[in-house]
């Protein structure tokens, strides 16, 4: 198989199956990470939010948002915010994965969603969310070189000087969280550094530390 096929049938074992049952009062949100082959190399595209977003305003993130009323789940929520952000289509998404989700620093629940797009896909973004769209090689998130400041689990931060720009980006945060998932289970590879949670079985500690939130709320 090829690095596509196998990232897929990864990704797909590890689908969150719900086995931790979210707080009904918990607020939901998703985010759309979008995986793709360039030059024979997984990459995953990002996005850096506009200097008018009221929240995170210069920050690089994925597609997503809060959850609205009229969104079945998750994924539909993921696929509507990308293509009101980015110009995405949803039938040029394929889904393979949602991946376990994290509390945000906002007390939103955020379900990461996984799906390949193509590599000739040319995004249309909204100016007025998002500034710039690049693309990032997802073994970036595994490697000591580009992993700055840690601060602990769940506060990693890498940066990424882009090639065709010069422009260099800081990724952190959930952001940052949610990229390491998808590499570790994409490449089927631990961090170079510290994660400070279990690389070897990721979801099963973020299903723990789901858990153990939960707990307190």
């Amino acid at each position: 198989m090829g690095i596509k096929e196998d990232a897929e049938e990864v990704l797909k074992r590890h689908d969150f199956s719900g086995d931790v049952d979210p707080v009904p009062a918990l607020p939901k949100a998703s985010v759309l990470i979008p995986l793709m082959v360039k030059d024979g190399v997984l990459h995953a595209l990002m996005t850096l939010r506009s200097m008018q977003m009221r929240t995170s305003a210069g920050e690089v993130c994925f597609p997503g948002g809060k959850m609205e009323l009229g969104d079945r789940d998750e994924v539909h929520t993921a696929l509507r915010e990308a293509e009101e952000e980015i110009g995405l289509p949803p039938d040029l998404v394929q889904v393979v994965s949602r991946l376990v989700p994290i509390t945000s620093k906002f007390g939103l629940l955020v379900t990461p969603v996984v799906g390949f797009i193509p590599e000739t896909f040319t995004p249309c973004p909204n100016p007025a969310e998002v500034s710039e769209v690049f693309t990032v090689p997802l073994d970036l998130f595994l490697s000591q070189k580009n992993h700055v400041n840690p601060h602990g689990a769940m506060r990693h931060s890498f940066t990424y000087i882009d090639p065709s720009t010069g422009t260099e980006h800081r990724i952190w945060g959930l952001t940052a969280m949610f990229a390491i998932m998808a590499a570790v289970l994409a490449l089927g590879r631990k961090t170079e550094f510290d994660l400070g949670l279990d690389s070897v079985d990721l979801p099963r500690a973020l299903r723990q530390r789901l858990r153990k939130t939960m707990s307190k709320l």
